[in-house]
């Protein structure tokens, strides 16, 4: 018999489902939020709720065990060492103590991202974002977790090929690992173990199928986050400009840029006068120091007599010694490429008191051609002392005397 009564059409529930509310409210995961809802912890508007298909909005009233919970916050991200002892849950059914019965006080609602065993100690990420634990704990993120550990046994490379290869533990397959042979200390030896998957007991069950037993396990790092010189119980906050940076997100806001030209900035105000330049300009001395230092290594050849050739040089002599392989050690000898044609202000102070003897004795033999005794031998070694601007009124005024 067909049925006459009209159908209306099915109508989307607006808001989202509370078990998604709950985790980016911080108060668990989805799969944790809803096992709390299936336990009765949950009431929405006053009622408690067993199921988790139940879509809220933001006027529903949502407590957890008879507290609201609060709106959803940015993500954040904690480094924790956790001590030998703890277990990774919100609650043993065996009473023993959590991490999060020795966290501290001020620390708001958070959840564990993976987990260490009761005897294992070290980072643990906590986070107050139910999507970023999510994403961290999916092996597509492929995020490297590497361990210390202490196995007791004298193990060999050939011994440890098996982790290497992957290894099939009780019907489980293990993906390959990273494993270095740290050291051998007595009965024990140290390694160093890589893995990109956190299945219960890995490493643990690993070991003991190669007949090696596992005494100390210590997780150094998450991903790109260190435990570094943090002791147990010790909580730090990641930042947030690095959590954006670490998780792919290239967008940052003015302010975390903002230092980068700051950075560069004390530079161009060290009292050095002799680089007081715009940061980034190469010195132009190049194209003023040519001509000038021929004019000085060569002695033959007429020095020019404007004074502003020994002006133009000096600022340009540190900027050139600034520069490594390019820069002029003191005491080089004058045929010596330190300073080259492209920095030739560099060689107008080196080699200029080295070049000055030759002339002087040129200068000196070459006085007698014309028959007089030069009055220049006796300045010669004056003008020789390193004194360049001296130098270019000795060929001018050879003084001759004539018989």
């Amino acid at each position: 018999m067909p049925n006459d009564t009209p159908q209306t059409p099915a109508q989307t529930p607006e808001g989202d489902r509370i078990a998604k509310v709950l985790s980016r409210a911080g108060v668990a995961s989805r799969r944790e939020a809803e096992r709390m809802i299936e336990l009765g912890q949950v009431a929405v508007n006053g009622k408690i709720i067993t199921s988790p298909a139940l879509n809220v909005g933001p006027r529903d009233r949502i407590t957890v065990d008879g507290e609201p919970i609060g709106q959803p916050e940015p993500a954040r991200l904690w480094l924790y060492y956790k001590p030998e002892g703890l277990v990774t849950s919100n609650s043993d059914e065996k009473g023993r103590d959590t991490i999060f019965d020795h966290l501290p006080e001020d620390l708001p609602r958070v959840m564990s991202i993976g987990r260490l065993d009761l005897n294992s100690e070290g980072l643990l990420l906590l986070t107050n974002d139910g999507g970023l634990k999510r994403k961290l704990e999916l092996p597509s993120t492929g995020w490297l977790r590497k361990y210390r550990v202490r196995v007791k046994g004298n193990p060999t490379e050939p011994d440890l090929e098996p982790l290497r290869r992957g290894i099939t533990v009780e019907g489980e397959k293990f993906q390959p690992m990273i494993v270095v042979l740290d050291r051998i200390q007595g009965a024990n030896a140290w390694l160093t173990i890589g893995l990109r998957e956190g299945k219960n007991r890995e490493i643990r069950r690993a070991m003991f199928a190669i007949n090696l037993t596992v005494n100390r396990l210590i997780r150094v790092s998450y991903g790109p986050f260190r435990l570094g010189e943090m002791v147990p119980g010790d909580v730090e906050e990641v930042k947030g400009r690095v959590l954006r940076d670490q998780l792919g997100q290239r967008e940052l806001p003015e302010d975390a840029v903002a230092p980068a030209p700051r950075a560069k900035g004390p530079r161009p105000a060290n009292p050095r006068p002799s680089t007081a330049r715009p940061s980034g300009d190469r010195p132009a001395p190049s194209t003023d120091a040519r001509p000038t230092g021929p004019r000085i290594v060569k002695p033959g050849a007429k020095p020019s007599p404007k004074p502003g050739a020994r002006a133009a040089a000096t600022p340009d002599a540190k900027p050139a010694a600034s520069r490594g392989k390019f820069a002029p050690k003191s005491g080089s000898k004058p045929g010596e490429k330190s300073g080259g044609r492209a920095f030739a202000s560099a060689a107008i102070d080196a080699p200029a008191s080295r070049s000055t003897k030759p002339p002087s004795k040129s200068w000196a033999k070459a006085a007698p051609k014309p028959g007089g005794k030069p009055n220049g031998s006796r300045n010669g070694p004056t003008a020789g002392a390193g004194k360049p601007s001296a130098r270019p009124a000795k060929p001018a005024n050879p003084r001759p005397k004539r018989p």
